[in-house]
Order: C-alpha cells, then sequence, then structure tokens
C-alpha cells in the first residue's frame, strides 16, 4: 500500500516513527492511569508525562522535520500515499508549530492533575473538588484554540476544537445536524413517554458475577473478530480503548451485579473500537496514516457493533444459549422476551447508559455547554447548575448529584473539549455503513443468528479500516456508502426499532 520513494522519505519516515514512538508511551502510561496505577502516582505521572510531551513538541517542532517534509513532498506524485502521508504529518506539524513548548508541557501536566482530581470528585459526587483543575484545562486550551484558530478556514477557535477531532467540521456544520437530530428524536421520545406502554426490563435483570460477565464478553469479542493475542481487557471507572499498535489494543469495562448490559454492551463498545485499530494497515505502521482518520468514523465502529449487531434479535439467537449456559442466575429464557428489554427507551441521566433514541440529546447538552465556556457565557463555577437545567430543558431529568451530573464524563478532566459532537457523527455513521453492509452481504441476519460475523467484519476491514486516513472522513463515507452523510439510515433504524418493539409507528 506505499509508493516508492526517495531519500527525502526516507528521512521523513525515520523522523516520524520517533514521534510516533513517543505516542505510544504517552498512551500507554495514559491506560496504566486508568487501570492499575496507585492513587499516589499521580503527581510523579504527570511530570513523567509532561517531559514526554515536550520532546514530542521538539520533534515535530525541528528545522529538520520541517525540510524533510518540504523535500518529500517535492518527490511525491500528486494523488500518491506519499503525497497523503506529507499531508497528514503536515496537519500535525503546523498545529505543534503554533503552540509554544512550555504550553504543551504546562497542558501534559494539567490534564493528569485534572484526571486525578476527577477522580477523586466523583467518587465524592463532589464538583468543588475538581472545579480548580477544570478551571486551569479551559484557561489553556482557550489559549491553544486561539493559536491554532487561524489554521481553520473560519479562524474561529472553538471551530479548532471541533477539527482537532472531526476534520472539517465547525460551528456551521455542527450545530444545524445536532439541531435536527433535536427536531426528530425529542417526539419519538414524547411519543414513547405518551404512550403509555410499559416495556418490561426483568429479563435483562438477574444474577451476574463479574468474571462470568467478563468471560462471556471475551467470548462475545472473540467472535466479532478482536484478536485476543493482540489485545487486552482490563476494569476501568470509564471504559475506553487504547490502541496502541494492530498488535496491541487495550479495552476496558465496568459491570453491574444485577444488570448484564453496561457490561457486554461495553465491551461490545470498545471491541468495535478496537477491531478498527487492529485491521489498521501494518505497512503504515509508525507513520502519519497508520491511524483512524477520525474520532466520527472511530465511533461509527464502536456503536455499529454494539447496536446495529449486539441488540439485534439474529445475533441474540447465537448469544442467548451461552448466555444462559454462562449466568445460572439471569432472567432472560427466550430471545422474544430479552429484546424488548435491550430497546426500552427510558431517558437518563447518565450517557453511557442512554437507549438509542435518547442518546444524542445527551450530546446536545455537552455540545451547547462546550460553546458557552469557550465563548465565555458559561463560567466554569456555574457549570453544575447549567448542566442540570440543560438535563431538564432537553430530557425531563435532573441529575440526583454531581457525579450522575457533571462529573459523569471523563473528557474535559483530559482537556478534550470540542470531542462529543463525534458521538453524534458516528451514531448516523454506523446506520449508514450498517445499511450499505446488508445491501452488499445479503442476509446479515441469518450470518448472525449462526454465529457468522466475519463477513461484516472483513466489509469493515476492506471499506473502512485498510484506508488508515488516506482519505478525508467525508471522502470515505462517499466512497463506502454512495453518498455523504445523512440521518436518515439512523432515524429509519430508529423508527424500525420502535415500532418493533412498542407497536406502533412514530
Amino acid at each position: 500500500m506505499s509508493d516508492p520513494h526517495g531519500a527525502a522519505a526516507d528521512t521523513l519516515f525515520t523522523l516520524w516513527a520517533e514521534i510516533e514512538d513517543l505516542d505510544t508511551v504517552c498512551a500507554v502510561l495514559e491506560w496504566d492511569q486508568q487501570t492499575y496505577m496507585p492513587a499516589k502516582g499521580q503527581a510523579a505521572r504527570g511530570g513523567v508525562l509532561a517531559t514526554i510531551a515536550g520532546l514530542k513538541h521538539s520533534k515535530l517542532t525541528a528545522p529538520a522535520l520541517s525540510d524533510a517534509l518540504e523535500e518529500a513532498l517535492e518527490e511525491a506524485p500528486a494523488g500518491s500515499v506519499l503525497a497523503a502521508q506529507v499531508r497528514e504529518a503536515r496537519r500535525r506539524v503546523e498545529r505543534a508549530l503554533r503552540i509554544p513548548a512550555e504550553l504543551a508541557k504546562r497542558t501534559a501536566e494539567a490534564k493528569s492533575a485534572g484526571l486525578n482530581a476527577w477522580q477523586a470528585a466523583r467518587e465524592a459526587s463532589d464538583f468543588s473538588v475538581f472545579q480548580p483543575r477544570l478551571q486551569t484545562l479551559v484557561e489553556l486550551k482557550r489559549e491553544i484554540a486561539g493559536l491554532l484558530a487561524p489554521l481553520v478556514a473560519s479562524g474561529k477557535p472553538f471551530d479548532a476544537m471541533l477539527d482537532e477531532y472531526e476534520r472539517g467540521s465547525n460551528e456551521e456544520t455542527v450545530t444545524p445536524l445536532l439541531a435536527a437530530l433535536r427536531d426528530e428524536l425529542s417526539p419519538l421520545v414524547t411519543a414513547v413517554a405518551e404512550s403509555g406502554i410499559e416495556i418490561d426490563e426483568s429479563a435483562a435483570g438477574g444474577r451476574f458475577e463479574a468474571d462470568a460477565q467478563l468471560a462471556f464478553g471475551r467470548h462475545v469479542a472473540e467472535h466479532m473478530g478482536f484478536d485476543l493475542d493482540a489485545g487486552r481487557i482490563d476494569a476501568a471507572p470509564h471504559p475506553f480503548c487504547s490502541g496502541f499498535h494492530s498488535s496491541d489494543v487495550r479495552l476496558t469495562w465496568r459491570w453491574s451485579d444485577d444488570d448484564f448490559r453496561p457490561a457486554l454492551f461495553g465491551i461490545m463498545h470498545e471491541a468495535g473500537h478496537g477491531l478498527y485499530e487492529q485491521g489498521l494497515p501494518d505497512d503504515w505502521l509508525r507513520t502519519p496514516l497508520g491511524h483512524a482518520i477520525s474520532l466520527g468514523v472511530h465511533e461509527s465502529q464502536s456503536r455499529l457493533w454494539e447496536n446495529q449487531v449486539g441488540r439485534s434479535r439474529a445475533f441474540w439467537e447465537w448469544a442467548l444459549p451461552e448466555f444462559r449456559r454462562t449466568f445460572h442466575g439471569a432472567n432472560a429464557r427466550t430471545v422474544d422476551e430479552l429484546y424488548p428489554a435491550l430497546h426500552a427507551t427510558r431517558p437518563s441521566t447518565i450517557r453511557v447508559e442512554a437507549d438509542e433514541v435518547s442518546y444524542n440529546l445527551h450530546i446536545v447538552v455537552r455540545y451547547e455547554l462546550e460553546r458557552a465556556l469557550f465563548s465565555g457565557e458559561l463560567a466554569v463555577p456555574d457549570l453544575p447548575d447549567a448542566w442540570n437545567e440543560r438535563y431538564e430543558a432537553v430530557l425531563g431529568l435532573r441529575p440526583a448529584d454531581d457525579a450522575e451530573g457533571v462529573l459523569q464524563d471523563i473528557h474535559w478532566s483530559c482537556g478534550v473539549f470540542g470531542y462529543f459532537p463525534t458521538y453524534a457523527v458516528g451514531n448516523l455513521l454506523s446506520a449508514q455503513l450498517f445499511e450499505s453492509a446488508r445491501e452488499a452481504l445479503g442476509d446479515l441476519d441469518r450470518m448472525f443468528a449462526a454465529g457468522e460475523f466475519h463477513p461484516l467484519l472483513e466489509w469493515m476491514r476492506g471499506n473502512i479500516h485498510r484506508h488508515g486516513r488516506l482519505y478525508s472522513p467525508s471522502e470515505l463515507v462517499e466512497r463506502a456508502t454512495g453518498r455523504p452523510l445523512s440521518t436518515e439510515p439512523f432515524m429509519a433504524h430508529i423508527r424500525a426499532t420502535i415500532e418493533d418493539v412498542y407497536g406502533f409507528t412514530p
């Protein structure tokens, strides 16, 4: 998948591999920070991460790298893989050149301290424990956004943050997209509530030992195609996936003793991310192209396996016998009993526990709050009240405490702002990709019922994973599905599910 290249490109790839290796060191340390590192190690870890951030910054801004980029571009044929490698490297270098080394180090230290404070605040359900660290992070990210703003077409700082996670996105595209989703989804949530139909979710209940849940989750992940010899699954307060490279992908999970859904669907979700990481081209390891193109595309893979596959009747026709053998205390006896419990539309204050119908409304709340934080309309101390007010306005619910409200997500503690819209993009794209895969592969339900998930994985490998960052997100979507990103497949899926479970057409 690589073009022949000359000495300049060789120099570029040698220099770039060192940066990639430092990225991996950071990723391993951050994974450890959220899984096994003792609490008292936080301060020291922050110093280590700051040092590595400084090393990365110095390498990204070194004149030798800029020279190698210019020379490699001269020898790269237009439209070639090498030209794409240079494009991706320049994107990152241009950003690094705008951020002073001292600011990069301070941000790394603040992120480490922020994560520690968030964990303590969440455990105590007390936002005031996190507030000073969040204030620092918001100020630092505002400063960085201002420095990066000239690199985006609008010149707006918040657009620079949005573009960081979903390139090409900005307030002009994201705001109407989320508004359209809110306008379409809110009436559906209301219609279900006003129908008076109560879904019996007891089939999802029972007694579920943690070890058995992990064993069943591993069983499902392996059948999805996740290679556990090139990955592992560990416990963490907030599930995530870290892909160091295709041969080392780490998933995390959490569980409930009386409901299997958080653990199983969490593992399927993270394994979907992991499959993308394991499917990236080995030829591009330690190069600019050897990564997922965007977080929205990444999220499409996790949501596809979690929702389009994991909540389908066909999947449970295959999975239920092993489920019953594993969990003797499970209530579910038949697919017909279990299926409605997997699709109950019941708005929640917790994003990661939200049903498919209301999930994107959680994203609307976070996006509105982030915009207000970055514009200065909302001050950090006022965030808990603003959060609770937006939840009442958008979902009709008020969180019981800070842990259930403003402290539930890890993102802000890591200095990640502008990320949340990628979840909505992922939801939309998961349905669009699944629709195209079904058209290409035929009877996916028959395959799933027989435990055959390989055809779907191979379709994703060929249409998404193997391209790394060769194409932009919009180009990749059109190549894979034949059209731009649309809300239509997702909304069709949602309406069909409501009709199937609730028996009326919304």
